[in-house]
């Protein structure tokens, strides 16, 4: 294979020295039964404790046409993401009832380290993707509620965790080009390096859009992984990196559709920004006799320099404008120490877990400031803040028969909260907080190849450090305002249905309830904390898997939910963009060789946009399409996005905004819309 040897010529200097790994002679391991799982329509019969626990293969991720790297995450059913923005931003995600903004209450992973941000410019929790490359994950495993012991904060509707590959089998060098002058290359390989083996991808992306005002979105990807591993010990030692420009077209009011703009137009050709996030993480695992021990640890850089105007000359008249900047700038590490202990009794394996989280935050500079066309004219306010967290975790999975599990679990967190330099001195301030959560599964069966499950636990979010220990809004017009509760408590439950009686067909029913004491967030957006009313959320979740032979997927997930604030006002209790019905589902064919290809079809219903309800979101179907073939090492793609060319909206908020040439404030409809029927083509070599 003469061209795959002149890659590794090039990728040679990039070798790391070999490791040496000593091993009595003596010394026998214990080697726990392998569990292959393949992906959504494999036997979880035995392994899940939940029927909203799942995964998702890499053959089914990259089987589906996507146009953001956050639908990656559409595999998890009922999961939305959409963009109110430019592609160089975290995206919108929904999830069970909730708007999860860019990342709050649902947990992201990469291996073992978090890509949620606490304390974060633009929302609590914001979770950016960008930095990943899709044909680098090797599964995506999910979780949805909180009643599983290993996640802690921002997990209240669930987790989420990208299991990236060890190497891969065959090099790649891939390329696209599409409509709006979207172009994509990625080149890939995998060495042999000392005693393990180096897995080495640069990812180049850029594309204008559809929209008036070029996006001009530029993305830069890397990434390294040297891998070892032998009878015992499995060790990653990983760097990434990630840089991004954008020029963004933010939501528009409805009025202005039309009468004074296009639907692709922007009302602020300024809007945009640039982020970059860098990191380092080594991971390792060790199963030795009946235990296994994890261990993970992880640092990383990260900044984000963003541009909006969501109200235009409301705050003030032209030719000033509302735009404002966001930046933050910050480093972060932590890392995980797990061991399971697996045992007999009763004549049954039984597992014990016993693990400690620890994170810290340091951000040198998280600011707020008012700007026209991205040049700064008044500081809102500017922040150092260090947070650190401490959770240590337990749980046992006990089966005292055949037909019954039951799995106690408990972890405790506690917080740290340190502003340590703002603009409002009389803003910073420290404290700390702890909360335990305990969580609880028991399954029954399996009979027929079908369990139940029954699950319960308690949760929590935690606040912006800022509006911890905020007591002076940085509006000088709005005077003292009281510091919020810096932990807010969610309890969860949920009864499922597993059935697999049926070879090669997955169906999973599951029947849930959330309650949150606070809707407590902090807005970036302008800088202050909100107090919210308690919520309760309940819904019904069924999913269909069939994979009758190696080259056919077919899949189907259909969601309901019922969202409400608990509040004394019937009137007022709706949840601003809780969707109430979803449905996807979609078809996967083909083999090694020759043709294939796959439809799917994603469907979000009409949903409230304010708490009265004055005004409604449009229902929003999106159908994406591919067909390609594939011949000895190669492989020709045509995707086709929103083949039946809908003008649908990708999202929709309510409130109050003011134009150009407006003697007052009105409130209205801003909206997103999706992008116009594109195709794009791809050739894949692998080499």
């Amino acid at each position: 294979m003469p061209n795959r040897r002149i890659v590794h010529l090039i990728l040679t200097p990039l070798l790391f020295p070999p490791v040496i790994h000593a091993q009595s002679a003596t010394e026998q391991p214990f080697e726990m039964p392998e569990i292959i799982i393949e992906g959504k329509a494999e036997s979880l019969i035995g392994i899940a404790t939940s029927a909203s626990k799942g995964q998702t293969s890499a053959k089914e991720l990259l089987a589906r046409p996507f146009s953001r790297r956050g639908e990656l995450l559409e595999s998890i059913p009922g999961f939305i993401a959409t963009q109110h923005s430019g592609d160089g931003k975290a995206n919108q995600y929904f999830l069970r009832g909730t708007n999860l903004d860019h990342g709050t209450d649902f947990l992201m992973y990469v291996d073992g380290m978090p890509v949620n941000f606490r304390n974060h410019a633009h929302g609590q929790g914001y979770a950016d993707m960008n930095f990943i490359i899709p044909e680098l994950v090797g599964e995506l495993e999910y979780w949805k509620g909180n009643y599983f012991a290993q996640h802690g904060d921002l997990s209240s509707t669930g987790a989420a965790r990208f299991k990236l590959v060890d190497s891969l089998p065959q090099g790649i060098l891939s390329t696209t080009w599409g409509e709006y002058e979207y172009t994509r290359t990625l080149i890939a390989d995998t060495i042999q390096a000392g005693a393990g083996q180096l897995t080495v991808a640069v990812e180049h992306q850029y594309y204008n859009g559809p929209w008036t005002v070029n996006s001009d979105a530029t993305r830069w990807n890397g990434f390294m992984r040297w891998h070892w591993e032998d009878g015992m010990d499995r060790i990653n030692i990983t760097a990434m990196g990630y840089h991004g420009d954008w020029t963004s077209t933010d939501q528009v009011p409805q009025r202005a559709i039309g009468s004074m703009i296009g639907r692709y137009d922007s009302l602020d050709a300024t809007d945009g920004g640039n982020s970059q996030r860098y990191s380092l993480a080594f991971d390792w695992v060790r199963e030795e006799g009946r235990t296994t021990t994890r261990a993970n640890a992880y640092v990383g850089y990260y900044d984000l320099d963003l541009f909006s105007n969501f109200t235009f000359f409301m705050d003030n008249p032209a030719p000033v404008g509302d735009q404002f900047e966001q930046q933050d700038q910050r480093w972060f590490f932590g890392g995980e120490l797990a061991r399971d202990w697996h045992f007999e009794a009763l004549g049954h394996e039984q597992r014990f877990t016993l693990g400690v989280q620890v994170r810290g935050d340091y951000i040198d500079g998280i600011g707020l400031y008012n700007t026209t066309m991205r040049d700064r004219w008044n500081v809102v306010r500017k922040d150092d803040i260090f947070q650190a967290t401490y959770g240590l975790y337990s749980e046992l999975e006990f089966k005292p028969t055949d037909w019954f599990r039951i799995v106690p679990g408990v972890r405790a967190d506690l917080f740290q909260f340190d502003v340590q330099r703002s603009t409002l001195n009389e803003n910073t301030g420290t404290l700390s907080k702890g909360i335990v959560s305990p969580r609880l599964a028991m399954v029954f069966g399996p009979w027929n190849q079908t369990e139940f499950y029954v699950n319960a636990g308690m949760g929590f979010h935690s606040n912006d450090a800022r509006g911890v220990t905020i007591v002076t809004d940085p509006n000088p017009a709005a005077g003292p305002v009281d510091p919020v509760d810096p932990l807010v408590r969610t309890y969860g439950a949920e009864f499922g249905i597993r059935n697999e009686s049926i070879s090669k067909l997955v169906n999973t029913l599951s029947f849930w309830l959330l309650r949150s004491d606070s809707e407590l967030i902090y807005v970036g957006d302008a800088g202050t904390s909100e107090p919210g009313p308690a919520s309760q959320r309940y819904g019904l979740e069924l999913s269909t898997y069939w994979r009758p032979n190696d080259w056919t997927m077919v899949d189907l997930e259909a969601t309901y939910t019922d969202a409400h604030l608990r509040t004394a006002n019937p009137s007022s209790q709706e949840i601003p963009n809780s969707i109430p019905y979803t449905l996807n589902g979609g078809i996967s064919l083909g083999g090694p060789q020759g043709f294939f290809g796959s439809l799917r079809g994603r469907y979000f219903g009409p949903r409230p946009l304010s708490e009265d309800r004055e005004a409604d979101a449009r229902e929003s179907f999106q159908v994406n399409a591919r067909i390609g073939y594939r011949r000895n090492n190669w492989e020709v793609a045509v995707d086709c996005l929103n083949l039946i060319n809908r003008s649908d909206n990708d999202i929709a908020y309510f409130y109050a905004s003011q134009l150009r040439g407006e003697a007052a404030p009105v409130n209205d409809v801003h909206l997103h819309p999706i992008e116009p029927r594109m195709f794009r083509i791809s050739v894949t070599w692998r080499f």
